[in-house]
């Protein structure tokens, strides 16, 4: 069983080698979906010119070629090859496609080991909202590169070292462990860290033990690395709580934080210093990477370590690169971070390949994440102009789920049931069906609507399949029977599940999950008409049609729920 368009690029690629040689073979043939048949291909229009011939007459020689196609090609306008495949190969490829347990979706061969980096809240304050979309993103990807068979190193490189956790260890010996700890487990960083760095900012004595517990920090003493563990141990246990409320895949052996490369930085240093990679300027030790210029159109650094001897976020990043390639063997890198790092990203990038830490057969990538907007098209943050509390709006989300189902009627053990799953899956749905690095309104209306490209629309539509079978007292996995295409509503429906291989493996490649949203919310939409269409366990119903339908409907039901699991959405079993 393969994706259709697959089926078609390759048959026209052998009509190009047939037809006008073999150096023609690998020609993109141009298959898009089309409004007047299945598909079309414009690659008459392409070729015309390198063939010396007509466009026209380069499509009449292809549909010459394309003579034993299961299907209609017909040449169009001035050369365009609209192409209608049959019926009964649409049939048989979805019965082929039932009975296969992965859907047509093909495993990598070789395997890659797929590093993702993403999350990454910073330890010394809470989770807000910007760390929405960096868990999401890299969750989904992180899931859809484990479907296909590669090895995936889920990194949470969390801001858990530095300067600061020295006024943090002492503000913990201040208000006692036991307070520090309550107080990080349920989520209020933001809160401890205020009143540390207010300390900090008054007390002059209080700054002093801040400074000298930076080096005791550094230096790797037993009783402050005691204490910076319990402030770790109490954060991390939040973060968990966080991550298990939106069903995240992040565990405890996944956290790599700036604490695990801090061992590394002086040899990171002097490694690029030794190469002549790195030099001395003002003080400071950088990294020029060629290309890179300021506003002044001079040079721009990249620094390792600053003037004053410190470490920053691209000594961290650089030695994470090497940590990545030589011990972890990553095959190909992702970084889920936002969009406004861009520029660090690209340079840290280019001045690892300068070390020669990043060779061309490694994939360095930034799937660049966009701002979340509220309503006003500002960032989105509270009233006092704060960054929302990430577990508030989650809460509110599962808040309003439960009050828009009491609102359809939903008695209160169902909604009990399926509130959590439905807050959590409209707001993870909402952010991924747009594009990652674009910017995107935050609206609970929208994203908790029941109508149009939303998870209750999609979770909804799962549940009515379900439905369908407890009805009609069949276990959607024993209806593999075969599939008949009897009207159009079949039919459209038949041929877009068969593009649901190809939709997973090019959003894997692509790093783009509003790919496989969008394929997701249009299966869906084909089966609504479908089940408006095509009745199933209607009487009348003959039944070869009806076991049909009910293939279909599982088939169907499949697609759905794999497609959302590898989003990360759940699917209630009711709704």
């Amino acid at each position: 069983m393969t994706d259709p368009q697959i089926v078609l690029t390759e048959r026209v690629q052998q009509a190009l080698a047939d037809a006008f040689g073999s150096e023609y073979a690998d020609a993109d043939p141009l298959i898009r979906p089309s409004q007047f048949a299945d598909f079309q291909a414009n690659v008459a229009m392409s070729l015309a010119k390198r063939l010396r011939r007509a466009p026209r007459e380069v499509a009449e020689a292809l549909k010459t070629e394309l003579s034993d196609f299961p299907g209609t090609v017909e040449v169009s306008g001035p050369g365009f090859l609209n192409i209608t495949l049959n019926d009964s190969w649409i049939a048989a490829e979805a019965s082929r496609m039932l009975k296969d347990a992965r859907l047509g979706v093909t495993t990598v061969t070789p395997a890659q080991t797929v590093v993702i980096d993403y999350s990454a809240p910073n330890a010394a304050k809470e989770m807000h909202v910007g760390h929405l979309r960096t868990t999401i993103v890299g969750d989904s990807l992180a899931r859809l590169h484990e479907h296909l068979g590669n090895k995936v190193i889920r990194q949470n490189h969390l801001g858990d070292w530095g300067t600061p956790f020295g006024m943090l260890i002492e503000h913990l010996l201040d208000i006692g462990e036991e307070a520090a700890v309550a107080q990080l487990e349920a989520g209020q960083g933001t809160e401890y860290y205020q009143a540390a760095r207010a300390k900090f900012d008054g007390d002059e004595s209080f700054k002093l033990r801040s400074r000298v517990r930076v080096t005791t920090l550094q230096s790797g003493d037993p009783e402050t690395m005691r204490l910076w563990h319990v402030f770790m141990d109490a954060t991390v246990r939040y973060f968990n709580k966080v991550y298990t409320m939106l069903g995240v895949t992040l565990t405890d052996a996944d956290i790599a934080g700036e604490s695990m490369y801090n061992p590394m930085l002086e040899k990171t240093c002097d490694d690029l210093e030794t190469a002549g990679v790195a030099v001395l300027s003002e003080g400071a030790l950088c990294v020029f990477p060629p290309g890179f210029t300021g506003s002044d159109d001079k040079p721009l650094p990249l620094i390792v370590r600053k003037s004053d001897g410190g470490y920053g976020y691209a000594s961290t990043d650089m030695a994470a690169i090497r940590y990545r390639v030589h011990d972890l063997k990553a095959d190909r890198m992702l970084y889920v971070v936002g969009a406004d790092q861009a520029l660090h990203f690209r340079m840290v990038f280019a001045a690892a390949k300068l070390a020669e830490w990043l060779p061309d057969s490694v994939s360095a990538e930034h799937v660049q994440i966009g701002m979340m907007l509220g309503k006003d098209g500002r960032r989105f943050k509270t009233r006092s102009g704060e960054s929302v509390k990430l577990t508030d709006l989650l809460d509110e989300a599962v808040e309003r789920a439960s009050a828009l189902l009491e609102d359809r009627g939903y008695d209160e053990t169902t909604r009990a049931e399926i509130a959590q799953a439905v807050g959590m899956g409209a707001v993870k749905y909402a952010d991924l069906s747009v594009s990652h690095d674009s910017e995107y309104v935050f609206d609970f209306d929208r994203m908790l609507a029941f109508t149009g490209n939303t998870a209750p629309y999609l979770q909804y539509a799962q549940a009515r399949i379900r439905s369908i079978f407890r009805k009609g007292e069949v276990d959607p996995v024993a209806a593999i029977g075969s599939i008949e295409i009897g009207h159009e509503a079949e039919r459209e429906l038949a041929l877009q599940l068969l593009g649901f291989g190809a939709v997973v493996e090019q959003t894997t490649l692509l790093s783009e999950p509003h790919r496989l949203a969008n394929y997701v919310y249009a299966t869906a939409t084909a089966f609504t008409t479908f089940f408006e269409n095509c009745p199933v366990l209607k009487e009348g119903v003959d039944p070869e049609t009806r076991a049909s339908r009910l293939a279909l409907c599982a088939l169907t039901l499949r697609v759905l729920e794999t497609g959302l699991d590898l989003l990360g959405v759940p699917v209630p079993e009711r709704m």
